[in-house]
């Protein structure tokens, strides 16, 4: 018989389920109920061989017999509970094994099922047990979610919808990993982003092999990414493992894909294609398990169109996209990101942080930010470093004594009012920890006034609390 494999199957709610008998007899027509009921199901002679796969596999129902040489079901069943407490696992009992199996169950298994097994009554418990794994998965997944949501907030800054619509997808990406782009302009932080998906995916502890494609010669191209072996070519005097094999087990990311010469192209969309290579000089082909991000600052279709990107390579990354707005698209993180810079900086080199101005505050929101973040972080180093208060953030950006970058129209004059207020707000709150009275009384508001101006600004008082 055929077995489907626990981990890919179709249908999300396909049972999968591992039995364990030491009667090779039962274990096949045990085995051939469940799959003509639509199970997925690998079974086991022995319970030490089963628990090798539920180490990293725990998203099954399990079904042992009580009576097995070595270890029995009673022990089998303890070690499925120290591996997840929830894992559910029935036991098949002989008559005289009841009240074994009514022990086992107050230890924590699922379930028990009385010799001769009835096949109707045995499916019918998978699939309740199953229904209330997906459960408990469901819950420990949105839990995760939720804890990786708020850490992620230390590493990707800013209380803007954009940058908060990207950290949600981050964490939702990671989760079920497919080959993705990020589109940002430069300076945005495109292999920032790629790093978090990594480091809050299930391949955090591998590798994370970041690639330039606009730096590589094209010369060096395909032993750069596919590696060689001795003797390739001339000045091959060493196998040499490429960045996507090296990535194996990890995260390959690749920056300014829109740079890789085209005829490189289709030999990238194969390695995609089949999860493997061959190194130059080699006819032997290398199993990659990677996960692949690409970075670009251009719209990659219009690229397609054009001709100067291939067509089915953008398709093929076109299954997950992340756009990350540009600076100037976020100016209510300008105050905050700008702080977060200047006291990194003043820390790094043992300097004192003043902070701007309220005229200076409104000249770094009201710039344009052609660098974006990149130039941001460049501008708060600078300002620590020296050019100080004296010469002031208008001298930094360029801009006379009055910014003149916003449009001074009614809506423009009211966009920049509302920023500034949320950073009054915003930075009033960090330094009193949410204390709602003593921000009252910094800022001179009313409660309600303070309340409602909270409520219009999507400013969350318990992101304050306790805050350092």
């Amino acid at each position: 018989m055929i077995k489907k494999p626990l981990n890919n199957s179709d249908d999300e709610a396909q049972p999968r389920v591992v039995l364990v008998d030491d009667d090779a007899a039962i274990r096949k027509a045990t085995s051939q109920w469940l799959h003509l009921a639509g199970m997925a199901v690998r079974d086991y002679a022995n319970a030490e061989q089963a628990l090798s796969l539920l180490a990293s596999e725990s998203n099954v129902v399990v079904i042992s017999d009580i009576k097995m040489p070595g270890m029995d079901g009673l022990e089998f069943s303890r070690k499925c509970g120290e591996i997840d407490p929830d894992l559910p696992v029935i036991l098949i009992t002989a008559h005289g094994d009841i009240r074994m199996a009514v022990k086992a169950m107050r230890d924590g298994a699922y379930d028990f099922i009385e010799k001769p097994i009835e096949p109707e009554l045995l499916i019918d418990r998978i699939q309740r047990a199953w229904e209330k794994r997906q459960l408990v998965m469901e819950n420990r997944k949105l839990k995760r979610m939720v804890n990786r949501g708020a850490s992620l907030e230390n590493r990707l800054l800013g209380r803007s919808p954009g940058i908060r619509q990207l950290r949600q997808q981050i964490v939702q990406l990671a989760e079920t990993p497919v080959d993705t782009v990020i589109n940002g302009a430069t300076g945005t932080g495109k292999e920032l982003v790629a790093q978090c998906l990594h480091e809050w995916s299930r391949r955090c502890n591998g590798p994370f092999v970041a690639v330039n494609c606009g730096a590589i010669p094209e010369t060096l191209f395909e032993s750069e990414l596919f590696g060689h072996e001795k003797g390739a070519f001339t000045g091959a005097t060493g196998k040499r493992i490429g960045k996507i094999e090296h990535a194996v087990g990890g995260t390959l990311f690749m920056d300014e894909i829109e740079s890789m010469p085209i005829n490189f192209q289709i030999k990238l969309l194969r390695v995609l294609q089949e999860r493997k290579l061959e190194r130059l000089g080699s006819n032997r082909q290398v199993n990659l398990d990677i996960w692949v991000i690409a970075a670009t600052k251009v719209d990659l279709e219009q690229a397609s169109a054009r001709g100067e990107f291939r067509e089915d390579l953008y398709y093929r990354f076109n299954v997950a996209e992340l756009h990350i707005p540009t600076l100037a698209d976020r100016q209510q993180d300008i105050p905050l990101l700008f702080e977060h810079y200047a006291q990194k900086a003043a820390y790094q080199f043992d300097r004192r942080y003043n902070q701007p101005s309220d005229a200076e505050l409104e000249c770094l929101i009201s710039h344009p930010w052609p660098g974006n973040v990149r130039q941001l972080k460049n501008i708060a180093k600078r300002y620590v470093l020296g050019v100080g208060p004296s010469r002031g953030i208008h001298t930094l950006l360029g801009q006379a004594s009055e910014p003149t970058d916003s449009p001074r129209t009614a809506n423009g004059l009211a966009e920049r009012v509302q920023l500034f207020e949320t950073e009054l707000i915003t930075r009033s709150l960090k330094k009193h920890q949410g204390n709602i009275a003593e921000v009252m009384e910094e800022l001179d508001l009313p409660r309600r006034t303070l309340n409602n101006k909270m409520s219009q600004y999507g400013i969350m008082r318990k992101e304050f609390i306790g805050g350092d």
